[in-house]
């Protein structure tokens, strides 16, 4: 008995030495910084003693440069798998204490065997990346191992959910993982993300820029779009995560969880009937219309600070999950551009890998006119909303708000490519163009040759608005199911889901389709 009894004490104090990770010094230091370590980031993140973890005693094989000689505790990465909000999940969490939580041949091999095991079980994965990159010391191993998670990244997208959280520094190569992932979180002065790093860039290019201005949270949730979510902390940013871990499924075979919230699917809400502003050239907040409608208010808004002219985000109506996708009249008119474009196609496809159905309100004036925007390729930008609407076999939903105008209005969720249901509130105006522009093309000769040009032209945009700017021509046509009492509307969207939620729709077979770049 007592040889048994050794063996075990042997075995925890061996278990104990991994969890001391770098040490108290390095410990102590990486809070000092306000981040926690990678164990007390998978403890938040999971539910109270559910984290189970996963090759503790894996060590590195490398010899070169007195690596023999040196003990890196787990190999710099704590793997495993736990319950959040008491559903499975897998994570792993990059210890900067332990060799900087570099990025070598075994450390790698622990990362792809939780994605392994995540995909086989259809699982999501959270990722924590703190590192200071390859270990050099490693050479080709440490670039294989990168490899071998990129290519994990692309093939477990669209299968199960890829969570990143950038918890410190994320260079160099360390970057195009989380780039590949579903949503990256950022955590604000603590984290950063780039190619290559002030000195280089400063060496080759002479700019001088800080850590922050060049790869901060705020630059990549508000200048590159390449983050999500701009948290104040790591705590902060694991309770986000647990938020929206809340509204997905596990894998894309399952449907997305319910909830029961206590909202009143038959609530209406007075004050949507007043909230389009009389004068169709002042702005509102969309985000008040989506509050009003979806249950208890209740809305999780990724790239909140990107490309603001259009809204994406997660929600629930009679507690299921919904996608909703609202152009924002405070920013831009509410005008597509690129970077809207980008933001949410990419959107509008997760919802579609995932089983989320598509809701969205549109009030859009048309694409933004430029020569910026031509130049950047607003053509082949634009033309992924039109793809991925056309592509995405989840119900579809649209609520037209009032612009819904030219190539826009077809963009946006219109019945030609494919929504289900299409609503309009009584302030919808669906046309070509506004009532303004059309007329002074239709009526320029009869505008050009009156006695009174301004009251002709005055005359000729009424007669036009009353014409087109409506939503009436449209419904004639059936291109909108039915104009609905804007208080009305969270009623009347959920009986729609309620309908559709049976809905099947297959593609033609294909390997995949070429969206444009």
């Amino acid at each position: 008995m007592s040889g048994v009894s050794d063996k075990i004490k042997e075995l925890l104090e061996k278990k104990a030495r991994m969890r001391e990770m770098g040490g108290e010094k390095a410990v102590a230091k990486q809070q000092e910084k306000g981040k926690l370590t990678a164990r007390q980031r998978l403890e938040h993140l999971f539910d109270a003693n559910t984290f189970r973890e996963i090759d503790i005693f894996v060590k590195h094989r490398c010899v070169n440069f007195g690596m023999n000689e040196v003990d890196v505790p787990s190999d710099g990465v704590v793997t495993g798998h736990g319950r959040v909000n008491g559903r499975p999940v897998f994570a792993f969490a990059q210890d900067f204490t332990a060799r900087a939580g570099t990025l070598g041949e075994m450390h790698a091999s622990k990362i792809c065997k939780i994605m392994d095991l995540a995909m086989k079980s259809g699982v999501p994965v959270v990722g924590f990346n703190d590192s200071g990159g390859a270990r050099i010391q490693e050479g080709v191993d440490a670039l294989r191992g990168y490899g071998e998670i990129f290519y994990r990244n692309s093939i477990a997208s669209g299968v199960i959910p890829q969570i990143s959280a950038i918890m410190g520094p994320t260079a160099g190569g360390a970057v195009y993982s989380p780039a590949m992932t579903d949503w990256v979180f950022m955590v604000k002065k603590t984290s950063h993300m780039f190619i290559t790093g002030p000195q280089v860039i400063k060496s080759v290019t002479g700019e001088e820029i800080s850590f922050e201005d060049l790869g901060g949270a705020t630059t990549h949730n508000e200048k590159s779009g390449v983050a999500h979510f701009a948290c104040d902390s790591d705590e902060h940013a694991i309770e986000r995560i647990r938020d929206m871990l809340s509204y997905l499924p596990a894998n894309n075979m399952e449907d997305p969880p319910a909830a029961d919230t206590g909202d009143d699917p038959e609530r209406r809400d007075e004050r949507l009937d007043t909230i389009i502003p009389a004068d169709s050239n002042q702005s509102y907040d969309v985000k008040d219309v989506i509050a009003a409608i979806v249950d208890n208010g209740d809305f999780f808004e990724p790239h909140e600070h990107y490309a603001k002219n259009i809204v994406v985000g997660f929600a629930r109506l009679n507690g299921r999950t919904i996608g909703i996708i609202a152009n924002q009249p405070k920013f831009l008119a509410g005008c597509l551009d690129i970077d809207a474009s980008d933001k949410a196609t990419r959107f509008i496809r997760f919802c579609d890998a995932f089983n989320i159905p598509l809701l969205t309100f549109a009030d859009v004036p048309g694409y933004m006119p430029g020569s910026d925007q031509e130049h950047g390729g607003i053509i082949r930008h634009g033309a992924k909303l039109l793809w991925c609407y056309s592509e995405a076999t989840v119900p579809k939903l649209v609520v037209i708000l009032r612009k819904d105008y030219g190539g826009a209005y077809i963009a946006m969720s219109s019945k030609h490519l494919g929504a289900d249901m299409a609503f309009a509130w009584p302030s919808a105006e669906i046309a070509v163009m506004g009532a303004e522009g059309a007329a002074n093309i239709i009526y320029r000769k009869t505008i050009d040759n009156a006695e009174d040009p301004v009251a002709t032209r005055k005359e000729k945009v009424a007669e036009y608005r009353d014409l087109f700017s409506n939503p009436y021509v449209a419904a004639n046509r059936g291109y909108i199911d039915d104009v609905i009492v804007p208080s009305e509307t969270r009623p009347r969207l959920i009986e729609a889901l309620e309908i559709l939620c049976t809905k099947r729709q297959s593609l033609p077979p294909k390997k995949h389709g070429n969206i444009p770049a």
